[in-house]
């Protein structure tokens, strides 16, 4: 039943993804469905993705909900984790999150920090590929083969 609920309080922003993956298939990307998240790669948003964003520049991946859209299939295997924080979190906030991703850049800016690398946001999406980083390190196996 949460997991309805978490799907529903996305869905609008789901809905806006969905049109920007069909914009992205209609020129020639690739959409796949993985983990319960539709991605695409490549066409028109792509080159949106490449010509960047006010305050982050270009960027790899940006994610709608629970749609995910990127600049090339490695991108998006790339991001993954990182993107299915922002996924977490459209669960977490709903549409709320498109006003407050950017009032939290705004606050970091503010602050004297980076309104892309500074945001809360952004954080807790770099914090979750450290840790898988570090989980990958640290894999029972390494622990074997290292006498542990």
């Amino acid at each position: 039943m949460l997991r309805l609920l978490q799907t529903l309080w996305a869905l609008p922003v789901t809905l806006l993804g969905m049109v920007v993956v069909l914009m992205a298939h209609g020129s020639g990307g690739v959409v796949q469905q993985v983990e319960g998240v539709l991605e695409a790669a490549g066409g028109w948003p792509a080159w949106v993705l490449q010509r960047g964003f006010p305050f982050s520049g270009p960027v790899a991946a940006i994610t709608l909900g629970h749609v995910v859209v990127g600049l090339s299939l490695e991108a998006l295997d790339a991001t993954r984790i990182h993107e299915r924080v922002h996924v977490r979190q459209f669960e977490r906030w709903g549409v709320l999150l498109l006003a407050l991703y950017p009032l939290a850049g705004l606050y970091a800016w503010l602050r004297g920090g980076c309104p892309y690398r500074d945001n809360v946001f952004e954080q807790e999406a770099r914090l979750a590929e450290s840790a898988s980083v570090c989980a990958v390190r640290q894999s029972p196996e390494q622990d074997q083969s290292m006498g542990r």
